[in-house]
């Protein structure tokens, strides 16, 4: 199998999962699903001062401008000449930028309720599901782990990249242990990250081999 039938067909497997979650929160009115309330309670005894304030400041880095700038500083990364460079930061900020269009429209779509406000740790607004800073974050891992692998080999960067998955890991779990996420919003902000994520490197790779292709425009003297 081709690497472009296998992102293909992981696509379609995320797609599946995530749709089906969707339904299943959709059916259910948005209630919380098995195991959701069991997760939520356990944080509600656990909140020492330190670990929120370490929740807060992880959460913290799932949202606003950090996500963005690290999506271009990715695209740099992959870039290998100033051309390239220009697109793969702007091809980076668009998969980002679109994948929260679509995100927003889910969220408004199925219109999860958040758990209730007396169990929050911190602020939040808008519905629930799927996570917008859990969804934020692991697109932006994946522009990251996709920006050094295109530079380098795993086993060279195979510490870069379990860091990068381990930040975006913390901050779905931040907004659990913060009280203002159920667990199944965090599972699905992965599950359509990790579906856009395959479907943005399938559509880019033919974009990417012409790019590449393509000899420059300079004059040669």
């Amino acid at each position: 199998m081709t690497p472009a039938r296998r992102t293909g067909t992981a696509a379609g497997v995320l797609l599946a999962l995530f749709v089906l979650l969707t339904v299943v929160v959709a059916v259910r009115h948005g209630a919380p699903l098995p195991g959701d309330r069991a997760l939520h309670r356990w944080p509600l005894d656990h909140r020492p001062p330190v670990a929120v304030a370490t929740a807060l400041a992880v959460t913290a880095t799932g949202t606003g401008l950090v996500p963005y700038l690290l999506a271009i500083v990715a695209g740099l990364i992959a870039g290998r000449d100033g051309r390239e460079r220009r697109g793969a930061a702007a091809g980076a900020l668009a998969v980002l930028i679109l994948g929260q269009a679509v995100r927003y429209g889910l969220m408004a779509a199925v219109a999860r309720p958040r758990p209730a406000a007396f169990d929050w740790a911190t602020t939040a607004s808008g519905h629930s599901f799927p996570s917008g800073h859990t969804t934020t974050s692991a697109l932006t891992a994946g522009l990251l782990v996709w920006a050094v692998l295109t530079r380098s080999r795993i086993s060279a960067v195979r510490f870069t990249v379990a860091l990068v998955l381990l930040w975006a890991a913390a901050v779905g779990l931040s907004r659990v242990y913060l009280g203002v996420h159920w667990a199944s919003d965090v599972l699905g902000g992965w599950l359509f990250a990790a579906f856009w994520l395959c479907l943005a490197a399938r559509v880019a790779e033919p974009l990417v081999r012409r790019l590449r292709a393509k000899p420059s425009t300079a004059r040669h003297p």
